[in-house]
This record gives structure tokens, C-alpha cells and sequence, in this order.
């Protein structure tokens, strides 16, 4: 019962054979095997975008860095929410990377950045004593679950067109944001106003690597200096190409992704069923839930694994409730999310059954 974290999980089988596969032989380095080619060209049709520059990283975190760097001046500020990744967990690699970019965290109903904030956000800033305009960065899913629809990301690239600026979509998710709105790669991001997107795959079952793709091709060279000069270049970039190719291949992203997102719906269903209410209404793979602090014990007493925000978990009342983060992964299914529920009713407990 681990709903720890999606990078908890464990890596797809047939990205693993992919990665043996490609474990025979000599091949040229630095990202110029058949591998890296293959993904590189699955990218570029998948996202209706044959022009596109894509570069494989092996985290989020550089993924994300570079992809701003590319976007933002030394002197500008990037827009996000305040409770974005960038802003929070890279421990200020976007500001390293750029130069010293100043994040600007925003306040964010639902986890979601809204027009209604970032606008008056952009139109402070102009003066010469303080940071300079620069890209908005969605999270798309974010960090609380939740997604922004396409209209409400054709709003935020609207805003940000306003003031002259680039965006950037944080997408360590975003397999699980596309299922959840049932729309194209494409629709998500450059048909509406993306300029930038890192694309996720190790929350999702690839064991390390992230592309950067920017739908601009004319960044390309500055991208591949960028990536070299911060150290992110692999020598043997085919085991990055392999994962990738993989994952992209007969729809395995997707089938991952609904995978994780059915999980979660089944886990929110049933936690509603003992008068559980979110925190944010969840879209796709995580949820942030109050749950009495003697239901968190049992749950850990039965081995369930998770992130408590509150605490302390041994002493206190025990109907407080205390704030926990709940994520499912693609190999968690069903029979984990019932003996999590069980246990959390303090019902007899379904006996385990082999992941898939």
C-alpha cells in the first residue's frame, strides 16, 4: 500500500527490456544513436510539431531549469503559483540555470494559475529597479492534483501574449493531465500558446528521463549549449532514447497514465464514502486529504505508505484531522487502493494480490 509518491514506483517492463535491448554493442554517443533519433521523431508526430527542438534529460528539475533558461533573461521574473515545483522543490536550480530569474509564486485557487492574478502580476513590474517581465510557467497537472483546462491555459498564454512574454509548461505530469482532459498533446500546448514544454515520463514509469521540447526550432543550438554547459548531456544518451522510444511506443504513456488516474478516482470514491472531502477537487493522480488522526495510524500500523503534512501522529486527539498526500502510480491497481480503504474503515482486510 505504497501512495508515497509516483517516483516510488516501479519502472514498466517494457521499458526495462527496451533499456537491455539497448544494451548491446557499440553505438555513437551523446544522443546521436538510432534510440534518441526514434524518440526524438515519436516527440515531434505525437505533438503535431515536426519542426519542434526535443532534448532528453535524465530529471524534471534540469528539464524544467533549462527549459527557463532558454525562455528568461537574467534580469526578468517568472511567473508561477506558489505551490509550483520550480518554486518550491528545485532548490532554486530555475534561478541557477537562468542566471538569477527571480520566481515569483503566486497565489493560486485550486493549485491553478488564473488571469485574474498573473495579469496584475505582469503589469507591476517595468521599472528599472526591480525584475523585468518574463515567462509565465504552468504546472499542468499541478502539484495538488488538479488540471488546467484548455481554456483556462489559452487564458494564461492570452495574458501573458499581453505583456510580450513566452510560456512554459511544467508537464512532470502531464501524461495524467492529458488523460484527464481527453485532448491532444498538441491542443495542450503549442495550439495554445505553449512555447516550451518539459515533458515528463519518470513519474510515470521510465526509470530517468525527461525532454525538453521547444516549439520554437530556432532554440535548438542555444538548447544543446545550455544543456552541455550544465552538465546534463549524457555520453551514452541511448539508455535516455530507449526509455523514452518506449514509453512512446503502441500508446504505453497513456495506458500508464489512466492506469495511475483510475487508482485515484477509486481512492477518492471510496475515501468520500467515509465522509472524506479534498482539500482541491483531484483531476488526476494525487489528492490531499484530512483523515482523523487514529485512521492515520491504523493505516500505518497495516504498512500503508504516504506523506503527512500535520502531526505529530502518535499523541493527540485522536478524531483530529491531519493533512496527508495520497499519489498513485501506474502499477498500484486496484486491490492496494481496497486494503487501503479497508483498513481505513476499520474493515477485515482484502488479502494482497501480486502488482501488475
Amino acid at each position: 500500500m505504497n501512495f508515497a509518491s509516483d517516483n516510488a514506483g516501479p519502472v514498466h517492463p517494457r521499458v526495462i527490456s527496451a533499456i537491455i535491448d539497448a544494451n548491446e554493442g557499440h553505438v555513437p554517443a551523446y544522443g546521436t544513436d538510432r534510440w534518441t533519433e526514434e524518440a526524438v521523431a515519436r516527440i515531434r508526430e505525437i505533438f503535431e510539431a515536426p519542426d519542434a527542438a526535443v532534448h532528453l534529460v535524465a530529471t524534471g528539475t534540469a528539464a524544467n531549469s533549462l527549459a527557463l533558461a532558454a525562455l528568461a533573461r537574467p534580469w526578468d521574473a517568472v511567473f508561477c503559483t506558489e505551490m509550483a515545483h520550480i518554486h518550491e522543490d528545485e532548490c532554486n536550480a530555475p534561478e541557477a540555470f537562468t542566471g538569477g530569474a527571480k520566481l515569483l509564486g503566486l497565489p493560486a485557487p485550486q493549485a491553478k494559475l488564473t488571469p485574474e492574478v498573473l495579469r496584475p502580476a505582469m503589469a507591476r513590474l517595468g521599472s528599472v529597479h526591480g525584475p523585468q517581465v518574463g515567462p509565465v510557467s504552468i504546472t499542468q497537472a499541478t502539484e495538488k492534483g488538479t488540471v488546467h483546462s484548455l481554456d483556462e491555459i489559452r487564458a494564461l498564454t492570452a495574458v501573458a501574449r499581453e505583456f510580450g512574454a513566452r510560456v512554459h509548461m511544467d508537464g512532470a505530469r502531464f501524461a495524467n493531465a492529458l488523460v484527464a482532459l481527453d485532448c491532444t498533446p498538441a491542443e495542450m500546448t503549442w495550439k495554445a500558446g505553449v512555447d516550451a514544454l518539459s515533458f515528463g515520463g519518470t513519474k510515470n514509469g521510465l526509470m530517468g528521463v525527461e525532454a525538453v521540447i521547444l516549439f520554437d526550432p530556432a532554440q535548438s543550438w542555444e538548447m544543446e549549449l545550455r544543456r552541455k554547459r550544465a552538465a546534463h548531456l549524457f555520453s551514452k544518451g541511448r539508455y535516455l532514447g530507449a526509455q523514452m522510444a518506449a514509453y512512446l511506443t503502441d500508446g504505453l504513456w497513456l495506458e500508464m497514465a489512466r492506469s495511475a488516474n483510475s487508482a485515484l478516482a477509486l481512492l477518492v470514491e471510496g475515501l468520500r464514502s467515509l465522509g472524506v472531502t479534498p482539500e482541491w477537487e483531484p483531476d488526476a493522480n494525487l489528492v490531499f486529504v484530512r483523515l482523523p488522526r487514529a485512521m492515520h495510524q491504523r493505516l500505518r500500523d497495516a504498512g500503508a505508505t504516504y506523506h503527512l503534512w500535520d502531526g505529530p501522529l502518535e499523541e493527540g486527539d485522536p478524531d483530529e484531522p491531519l493533512l496527508c498526500r495520497l499519489v498513485c502510480d501506474w502499477s498500484l491497481g486496484t486491490g492496494a487502493v481496497d486494503r487501503f480503504l479497508a483498513v481505513a474503515a476499520g474493515q477485515p482486510v482484502p488479502a494482497a494480490v501480486p502488482p501488475c
